[in-house]
């Protein structure tokens, strides 16, 4: 018997992603989580139609709930469809929930969600644990980013 491996690729996989937080924030740690969805929500997201951009991670009775996060309604839905922006339960051990918690009540940070992608069918929320930039964070950035392309740009064009 023959075994055939599939090869997956990360962009495939991936279905939501939030460039935006990597810019206005420092990431500190990033954790993976579960996502509690229903039958259409998952479907959803399969067929890439969510926004992750405005979301943020809030702790509630002890567990960790990502709220403001669109996931569109499903187009094959009937009456029963779900609510575009409920909240919706994160999964992670009671350890992880705690650190996030403690972090979540320290000034001046949040967990905000990084990216969305689907792990053997489930779907997987990677979260970070941030701190907000100030502006001028931001444009020193931009500058390191322009200068290492500069200088990838200079090392391309010399060979």
């Amino acid at each position: 018997m023959i075994l055939l491996k599939k090869h997956h690729t990360k962009a495939a996989n991936e279905v939501a992603n939030n460039r935006k937080a990597r810019h206005d924030y420092n990431i500190l740690d990033t954790y993976e989580a579960g996502i509690s969805l229903t039958g259409t929500e998952i479907k959803s997201v399969r067929a890439s139609k969510m926004n992750i951009k405005d979301g943020f991670v809030q702790a509630r009775n002890g567990e960790l709930w990502l709220e403001n996060v669109n996931i569109s309604i499903y187009d094959q839905g009937n009456i029963f469809n779900h609510d575009p922006l409920r909240n919706r339960k994160l999964l992670l051990h009671k350890k992880e929930i705690r650190k996030i918690t403690a972090s979540i009540q320290e000034k001046g940070i949040t967990v905000v969600p990084l990216k969305v992608y689907l792990k053997h069918g489930f779907a997987k929320v990677l979260i970070g644990v941030a701190e907000g930039k100030k502006q001028y964070d931001k444009r020193e950035t931009i500058k390191k980013r322009d200068q290492e392309r500069e200088i990838q740009r200079a090392l391309k064009s010399a060979y």
